[in-house]
């Protein structure tokens, strides 16, 4: 019987965080956030809270820092869950680049994906243009932890996009 906890904790140890992180972003989506709380369209795929995005569009804070390994001063006033989705996001940027938003980013903002909510752009050189608009909104945070929780668990991109899809896609 001992063995078989001494493996699990390991498992245990990777899993415990990213499960608390989900339940962070799932209450953090629920509420809490500094945009309204109405507006939003289901029929285009905006979500309640979004309807601002073009009012903002311009007024996102971008700040660039030497590399993925730091992250912008903007998430200093962030409560801890945000800062982790930011640091796991540059960790993931490969795979968050492929995974649509749902928020109505894409169509308001520009954003082409799920990454453009947390990284406006990775440099050659390593440094990193960082887009606060994750800051405000639990949809984007969601599908980011939800990607990179499924990625940890092996899943593939596509079954991660196709989970992700099902789940927003009206």
């Amino acid at each position: 019987m001992i063995p078989h906890r001494i493996s699990l904790r390991p498992r245990l140890r990777r899993l415990l965080p990213l499960a608390g992180l989900a339940l962070l972003l799932l209450l953090a989506a629920c509420g809490g956030g500094s945009a309204p709380a109405s507006g939003g369209d289901p029929e285009s795929g905006s979500s309640a809270g979004h309807a601002d995005h073009a009012d903002h569009a311009s007024g996102d804070l971008r700040e660039e820092t030497a590399s993925a390994d730091t992250l912008p001063k903007f998430l200093d006033a962030q409560p801890e869950q945000i800062r982790i989705v930011y640091a796991a996001s540059a960790k993931a940027a490969e795979l968050l680049s492929t995974m649509p938003c749902y928020c109505g980013c894409m169509e308001s903002v520009g954003h082409k994906s799920n990454l453009n909510c947390f990284i406006h752009e990775m440099r050659e050189d390593g440094s990193v243009i960082w887009d606060d608009h994750g800051t405000r909104c639990g949809v984007c945070l969601q599908i980011a932890a939800e990607s990179i929780s499924m990625m940890a668990e092996g899943k593939s991109p596509e079954e991660i996009r196709q989970t992700i899809e099902d789940m927003y896609a009206a």
